[in-house]
């Protein structure tokens, strides 16, 4: 590419497990997240009521990490592997971010069955950048990131066939 600044790269990876009001299911939660990683993930609280589901707010529901830079890109490329290198063109959204479901923790390549566990599945995003994206984000003068240097899905699905030898269609 003759312009290095549309380059793409992986900005962030978050791993999250949804765990409901169980906190029994919260904690083998944070355990298998922090097997996979080695990192203490954070409890996620609800922000509103919803009586039929018996939650109030500041109830723990679920748990969640983020890796960046190079523990991240080594992350996804084992949890592609756990994918079988197969991704759904619907994983992939019109902003750069790529998201799927692992039903089973046992299909990555690295996790070992834990007893403690159980069977326990979590959710993966992938969020891709270019240089130059911090704009939105900085404190003074945030602005809007121009059409033209957005990621598109295109790009996206071009970026992961290139670097990490992803196929679309139908996931195993």
């Amino acid at each position: 590419m003759s312009n290095s600044m549309r380059s793409i790269h992986i900005e962030k990876l978050t791993l999250n497990v949804g765990a409901g009001k169980s906190q029994e299911r919260l904690e083998k939660a944070e355990m298998l997240l922090q097997n996979i990683t080695g990192i203490k993930p954070v409890k996620t609280y609800t922000k509103k009521r919803i009586p039929n589901w018996g939650l109030r707010p500041g109830l723990p529901i679920g748990c969640k990490l983020t890796l960046r830079s190079g523990a991240a890109i080594e992350l996804a490329k084992t949890l592609i592997e756990a994918k079988k290198g197969h991704l759904k063109e619907s994983w992939f959204d019109d902003e750069g971010n790529i998201a799927f479901g692992i039903h089973e923790y046992i299909d990555i390549p690295t996790a070992k069955y834990d007893p403690k566990i159980g069977i326990m599945g979590l959710q993966v995003c992938l969020t891709l950048e270019r240089k130059g994206f911090r704009v939105k984000r900085r404190r003074m003068k945030p602005h809007f990131i121009p059409k033209r240097h957005r990621i598109t899905r295109d790009e996206s699905v071009e970026f992961m066939k290139k670097n990490f030898n992803v196929s679309l269609g139908e996931a195993r």
